[in-house]
């Protein structure tokens, strides 16, 4: 293939006159700088020991607390998933970064781990200035709650990528556990006693399912539910369980613990069982919150269902030995952080599921 020839240039350049820019392509420039100093602020407050150098440069640094002798690192990452649409939807922009935050520091959590740092990416079509520091403000006060640093992330621009208005949310999170206090769940027996500790609502799993059933019922977002509207129901932030777990750790030992999320009560506590025991729930133990109550009766979905695909009031289960079980209870209800006795572990029948709800 020969190369343009000099005409083939001049007559390129007469036909577009106009010189591009990036911003001509779709990318406002001035726009993202402009998000990083909204954003440095928020990412402040969030700063905690160990941050040699957080947002600004290429990579973020963080040395790891001396204290730890044998320090394991733990990282988990995560999305909001299509709760994102309702945000889209109700223009309710507030809350999802803290959704964003919880899911992957939850996660580490169930494995003795505090929470380090949290890396966030943040993906659009047009950039919204306003739109994107307001979700970052989730972002940081959901890592404030978790007492981790928001040290980094990535704010992309791509036109075409994504419809006007919406958005896509990434996250990550790093953690670090002594090495000989990593709670695995190995050493969880029958005659254990399993608590739960309640949601602050859906948190961020079985949105396409929810959002199916408001369509289905046709109710509007103000649509109100014991005193809130929906859209607040629905909407409410995950709960972050990291500072009255870490205290309960100093306090008891936990044996094993689960992050409720996609799957439910009957999928997610299974991952941390050994294979011999069963855990048995006892659904009368907990008050079902009422949007699950509403979301069944709407969507006609069978318990079974509901236990799968939702947490059903119960966002964190701790599993330790019956003769912690009061203890433990009696001080995350001190801390604000209200619990139940659930359930307990039993030997498990051949062939039976590994979590059963009754």
């Amino acid at each position: 293939m020969s190369n343009p020839t000099n005409n083939d240039l001049n007559s390129s350049n007469h036909n577009n006159s106009k010189g591009l820019s990036y911003k001509d392509a779709g990318v406002d420039m001035e726009a993202g700088d402009a998000l990083v100093e909204r954003i440095k602020p928020l990412a402040k407050k969030t700063m905690r020991e160990g941050v040699l150098a957080g947002i600004g440069g290429f990579g973020a640094l963080f040395e790891v607390p001396k204290r730890y002798k044998e320090p394991v690192l733990v990282s988990g990452t995560d999305g909001v998933g299509t709760k994102l649409k309702l945000a889209f939807e109700w223009q309710v922009h507030d809350t999802v970064g803290q959704d964003l935050v919880a899911m992957s520091v939850n996660d580490i959590l169930v494995q003795g781990a505090e929470s380090l740092f949290f890396l966030d990416y943040f993906a659009c079509g047009r950039l919204n200035v306003e739109v994107a520091a307001t979700v970052v403000g989730g972002i940081a006060k959901g890592c404030e709650i978790a007492g981790c640093a928001l040290i980094g992330g990535e704010t992309a621009e791509m036109p075409s990528m994504y419809p006007d208005g919406e958005y896509d949310l990434a996250g990550f999170a790093v953690g670090v556990v002594e090495k000989s206090k990593i709670i695995t769940g190995k050493s969880i027996v029958p005659g254990d006693i399993v608590i739960g500790l309640a949601s602050s609502g859906a948190h961020s799993n079985g949105y396409s399912l929810i959002r199916k059933i408001i369509e289905r019922s046709g109710v509007s977002s103000d649509f109100e539910l014991a005193g809130k509207s929906l859209k607040e129901v629905v909407m409410t932030p995950t709960q972050i369980y990291v500072k009255p777990v870490l205290e309960l750790l100093q306090e008891v030992t936990i044996k094993g613990m689960a992050h409720i999320t996609g799957g439910g009560l009957v999928e997610n506590i299974p991952r941390v069982l050994p294979e011999n025991v069963q855990a048995v729930l006892h659904r009368e133990t907990w008050k079902l919150p009422i949007l699950f109550q509403w979301l069944a009766h709407e969507g006609g979905v069978a318990d079974q269902e509901m236990h799968r695909v939702f947490n059903c009031g119960i966002g964190l289960v701790v599993i330790l030995s019956s003769q912690d079980a009061s203890k433990a209870i009696d001080f995350l209800n001190h801390k604000g952080m209200a619990s139940y006795q659930i359930g307990e572990i039993v030997d498990r029948p051949q062939g039976a599921h590994q979590t059963i709800v009754i």
